[in-house]
């Protein structure tokens, strides 16, 4: 990197730090993990989504995985960050989830090197409680990176994402996929309902839940015809 770079970078830093200190509203919340609702929060180990971490989220490009993650990042409890070339956030969306724009800080990088170095700084930060990259697949090398900056800030990193259909291993502590049903997209103006499949976690079994968020009671519900779908692991195959 040259000089130009690193002076540019440390300008970036500056700026971001006093958006930081003058968004910075509401504690990160004390527990260690960010809860869903009762009945996922039972089936997950630590009783929710492990702060400290990074979770992969895969969308099925309708938008819903979006506000699955505007979810995730308002029960986070402070401040957040946006980072993607594409698309803008859509803050009346985002807002019907918790989050309101006086906690979001919006990056657009450039490129797919910027990108994952402003995540990395942001997830350093103890005064970001949760980052969001919109980016394509990323290599091991990036990921171990985002984790470890993750567990120094001890915020929630999340990458959102295509799903492909060869998903290979992830050192991330969980992926998703999210899928809309009626109401799914953060642009529409009933109760997002979602087909929420937990893929994979660390001492997690695979499981499907249908769920709806309720906006004006600020609350994820299970839907009572398809409460939740477990998926036992295929059994090893022996010589």
């Amino acid at each position: 990197m040259d000089e130009a770079s690193r002076l540019d970078r440390r300008a970036v830093m500056a700026a971001l730090q006093a958006r930081i200190g003058r968004t910075g509203q509401g504690e990160r919340g004390e527990t260690s993990a960010i809860p869903l609702c009762p009945e996922m929060d039972h089936a997950l180990p630590g009783g929710g989504l492990p702060r400290a971490a990074l979770h992969e989220i895969l969308s099925d490009g309708a938008g819903a995985a979006v506000g699955f993650a505007a979810l995730l990042m308002a029960r986070s409890g402070g401040t957040v960050f946006w980072i993607g070339r594409d698309p803008d956030p859509w803050p009346p969306g985002l807002a019907r989830f918790g989050l309101p724009p006086s906690r979001l800080i919006v990056t657009r990088p450039g490129n797919q090197m910027d990108a994952l170095w402003v995540a990395e700084e942001a997830l350093r930060c103890p005064d970001v409680s949760a980052v969001l990259l919109m980016s394509e697949q990323l290599d091991a090398t990036a990921m171990r990176r985002l984790q470890l900056a993750a567990g120094t800030g001890g915020g929630i990193g999340l990458l959102l994402r295509e799903a492909e259909e060869d998903e290979g291993p992830s050192p991330t502590a969980t992926r998703w996929r999210v899928t809309g049903r009626a109401g799914g997209s953060v642009h529409h103006l009933g109760d997002p309902q979602w087909r929420l499949e937990l893929l994979r976690g660390r001492a997690g079994q695979p499981r499907t839940w249908h769920a709806t968020w309720r906006v004006g009671m600020d609350s994820l519900v299970l839907d009572d015809e398809a409460r939740e779908e477990v998926h036992p692991r295929p059994a090893r195959q022996h010589s």
